[in-house]
């Protein structure tokens, strides 16, 4: 715990603040950092006191012969947890410090408690992306998983619902970003962790559907109010631990087909477009070959809109701002060209599939 560097930093720290010598002795009385660097590595006679008593020792300057290594000044033990780890020592005249000693021996345990606490911090959360990282995997270890689980003392059941977030502009640090939302959602109920540098993973378990969804409202309004641009996909919810894989590729599935200005997608909303990304590009050419033609960017903003409106001719014309009979003109020319029309359900889903796999070309950098 108190560590070569640790105990450099605090060493540099006080001896800065208060212009005077300070050192750091080990358990076992040993100098491991000094402002005098020459006393680094001696034994510390009066360190091994206070290791042994527990209590602080002061030296005067007619008995510095009496602690060998030792110089006038006081020595205090540095306690963690009911341990004591160490020793402190501030050179000087003990009658010229007053409180001293008791200010730089609380300053330095504070500096070990927050040193503690962010090397807890961190292997918490490096246990955390492993876990992520393994559950990712087509063929995850359950072994390891069931380890990482064991020693953040998660319980981890289900129903799960997975969550990726789209990560753009921010000033936040990942530890920063992770700690705030497990603030908000809870750490004991949920896995939050970074695969990459833009890309953030949450997995809720053991939750309902309405409090995972009110769990994602929170996380959504959590990031507008932190000023962060992204995106956010998640899954519906579900019961088998295998298919979280799958469920973390669909969600990444509806970042990549779904518009820049959608920053909240549910799978659901896009499931049946996602059907049409499994279709091998020489079945997608050979659909798209009867009608591709007749799709230009006129006729795929009517259709589309003509689509997003439930086939509701008024509402699309005043959507297009086009009068009704123009609207209906339009749909009758697209009949006559493609072979569909767009007003009855079977050829309006053979047009919407034909929409989706071009911009599925789109997206993948090819026609």
């Amino acid at each position: 715990m108190l560590t070569k560097e640790i105990a450099e930093d605090i060493v540099k720290e006080t001896s800065l603040r208060l212009n005077r010598n300070v050192n750091i002795m080990n358990n076992k009385g040993i100098i491991i950092a000094a402002k005098d660097h020459s006393r680094i590595g001696q034994i510390h006679e009066g360190a091994l006191k206070v290791l042994k008593i527990g209590e602080t020792l002061i030296i005067h300057s007619n008995q510095k012969g009496d602690w060998k290594g030792a110089h006038p000044g006081i020595n205090l033990p540095i306690i963690f947890q009911e341990n004591i780890l160490g020793v402190i020592g501030i050179t000087g005249d003990p009658n010229d410090m007053g409180d001293l000693g008791g200010l730089v021996k609380m300053t330095t345990e504070l500096m070990i408690k927050q040193e503690y606490i962010t090397s807890q911090m961190e292997w918490k959360q490096r246990t955390k992306d492993m876990i992520i990282e393994e559950l990712l995997k087509d063929i995850p270890s359950q072994e390891q998983i069931n380890r990482g689980l064991h020693l953040l003392g998660t319980h981890f059941s289900p129903p799960y619902i997975t969550v990726v977030i789209q990560l753009q502009d921010r000033s936040i640090s990942n530890q920063t970003l992770i700690h705030k939302i497990e603030e908000n959602v809870g750490c004991d109920k949920a896995l939050v962790g970074f695969i990459n540098s833009t890309r953030l993973y949450i997995i809720f378990t053991c939750m309902s559907e309405d409090q995972a969804e009110n769990k994602l409202h929170r996380v959504y309004y959590q990031l507008k109010r932190l000023r962060i641009t992204f995106r956010m996909s998640h899954s519906t919810l579900f019961y088998d631990d295998k298919k979280l894989s799958r469920s973390f590729e669909d969600c990444e599935l509806a970042l990549k087909i779904t518009k820049d200005g959608q920053d909240l997608i549910s799978f659901t909303q896009v499931e049946t477009k996602a059907l049409i990304y499994q279709i091998n590009d020489e079945g997608a050419k050979h659909f798209l070959s009867r009608i591709e033609e007749y799709l230009d960017k006129s006729t795929i903003q009517t259709l589309k809109t003509f689509f997003e409106n439930d086939l509701n001719i008024q509402q699309s014309a005043e959507a297009l701002f086009v009068h009704r009979n123009t609207l209906i003109y339009r749909l009758q020319k697209i009949k006559k060209k493609t072979g569909y029309d767009p007003k009855t359900f079977r050829d309006a889903l053979t047009l919407q599939i034909a929409m989706w796999l071009l911009s599925r070309a789109e997206i993948n950098g090819h026609k």
